[in-house]
């Protein structure tokens, strides 16, 4: 070896190391902020025992924390996600990228397993509480929303798509009407607002303020005759400024806060809000009488003013019992648990169900609540 070449394999060498020992100080500086951080601090406190140590459940809450609470955490997660859908157009598992930027929750195209089963169990339970409450005069009206990439499907452009999810909404509807139960169908209105504009938002999972009020005049038309004093008036005002959408899909691709040209572009919406004519302040039902109307469903019905279309189009009062991530019946057993429905119960009960839930596996609560609603005898 010549005196050059030991030179620049000496270089190569020092280089070497002391990357290394870069690169093993800021893992240490980042391992460092991750646990003594607020969050990190409250995952480790209570495993500071001798017990929890010796357990390993010490160690598996530092893992916890060293995997999800490290500062670079967004920073790396999001160039990941850029290189990804900037080179791959991939949107990563929970995602699935169609044409124009359009992005769809995997959730609305994959299979699932007993699904057959699944919606005629769901099925048998909407048959249930509408008779349950039936019994105490509340008449139950069942409106399913189709997903997404149901209503959106010229802009899949690809995206995979299971045999099993594109008959999903007409199986579970002709298995409500099968029981008895004529659902409210969405698809139509939904499909005719898409036709003029949009129905749903590109980066968000949920239908756009324009979806959401299609939504609500479709199921106010259909309610024409429930027992409803419809004796309230409502109004929409529109925000003067626009801002950005939601846009769930964006977090689920971590590219919320990637740099805008490496990112689908952001929705925009003028942000609207329903309240009662005349209201000056104050909460929407101040000293008003208890709603006619209880809503119940998922996050559909706590996004782009639902609740407050659907309040207008029925020129009735709705108590908006949903709530976000309840799939199938979260909100339905909260609401028919608690002290509103006890104490006030509604004339009329809507049940807002989205498609991409119904054929997903039950769980144990949902499973108990089928079985017996538990509305009986309040």
């Amino acid at each position: 070896m010549t005196e050059s070449t030991w030179k620049n394999a000496h270089a190569a060498a020092v280089l070497q190391g002391a990357a290394a020992v870069v690169l093993l100080g800021i893992g240490a500086w980042q391992g460092l902020s991750a646990l003594s951080s607020p969050q990190g601090w409250q995952r480790l406190e209570s495993n500071l025992t001798p017990s929890a140590f010796l357990s390993g459940r010490l160690t598996g809450a530092v893992n916890q924390v060293l995997a999800h609470q490290l500062p670079a955490d967004p920073l790396l997660r999001g160039a990941g996600a850029a290189f990804r859908y900037n080179l791959f157009g991939s949107g990563g598992p929970q995602v699935r990228v169609g044409c124009g930027e359009t992005l769809f929750l995997t959730e609305e195209l994959r299979p699932w397993p007993g699904a057959e089963q699944a919606m005629a169990e769901r099925a048998d339970g909407v048959l249930r509480l509408r008779e349950a409450l039936g019994a105490r005069g509340i008449q139950l009206s069942v409106a399913v929303v189709p997903d997404k990439a149901r209503v959106q499907a010229a802009a899949l452009c690809g995206a995979p798509r299971s045999s099993q999810s594109a008959d999903r909404y007409d199986t579970f509807v002709q298995l409500l009407q099968g029981r008895g139960v004529q659902p409210i169908s969405l698809l139509p209105p939904l499909s005719e607002q898409e036709a003029r504009g949009s129905a749903y938002y590109r980066t968000d999972t949920h239908w756009n303020q324009q979806g959401a009020r299609a939504a609500a005049v479709a199921i106010a038309r259909s309610l024409e005759a429930a027992p409803l004093s419809r004796e309230d008036s409502f109004r929409t005002t529109a925000a003067a400024e626009q801002t950005e959408g939601p846009g769930d899909l964006l977090r689920l691709t971590s590219l919320d806060q990637v740099p805008a040209p490496l990112r689908p572009r952001p929705d925009h919406q003028h942000l609207e809000r329903t309240e009662a004519a005349g209201e000056q302040g104050g909460g929407l039902l101040d000293e008003a009488r208890a709603p006619e109307v209880a809503l119940i469903g998922s996050s559909y019905s706590v996004n782009a003013n639902f609740h407050g279309a659907l309040q207008e189009a029925l020129r009735s009062a709705v108590l908006n019992a949903a709530t976000a991530g309840g799939g199938f019946s979260g909100s339905a057993i909260s609401y028919f648990a608690g002290e509103s429905f006890r104490q006030s119960a509604p004339r009329l009960v809507i049940w807002e169900i989205p498609e991409r839930v119904v054929a997903q596996p039950i769980t144990e609560a949902e499973r108990r609540f089928i079985l017996s609603p538990g509305v009986e005898g309040r």
